[in-house]
């Protein structure tokens, strides 16, 4: 079966659904299997939110070069797809 082509999510969206995802883990009342899915998915969102935040800190960090003859330049991650 091919996989879905999944859509970028905001970070601000994969939070909420990771903290959704713990609240349900935390209630202790789903089925093992069920809460294996949901905390497989839960590292997913994690390590995808982990990703962007180092992302947004690259760009950070060559905005505030303190090299004032640096060209800016445009900031394209190596890992991003198009």
């Amino acid at each position: 079966m091919p996989k879905k082509t999944e859509q970028p999510v905001s970070f601000e969206s994969s939070l909420s659904e990771l903290e959704q995802i713990v609240t349900r883990l935390e209630s202790g009342e789903l089925p093992l299997e069920d809460a294996l899915n949901e905390f497989e998915h839960g590292i997913q969102l994690a390590r995808q939110g982990q990703q962007k935040l180092q992302q947004a800190e690259q760009r950070v960090q060559i905005l505030l070069n303190d090299d004032p003859e640096a060209a800016l330049t445009s900031f394209t991650p190596d890992n991003e797809t198009l």
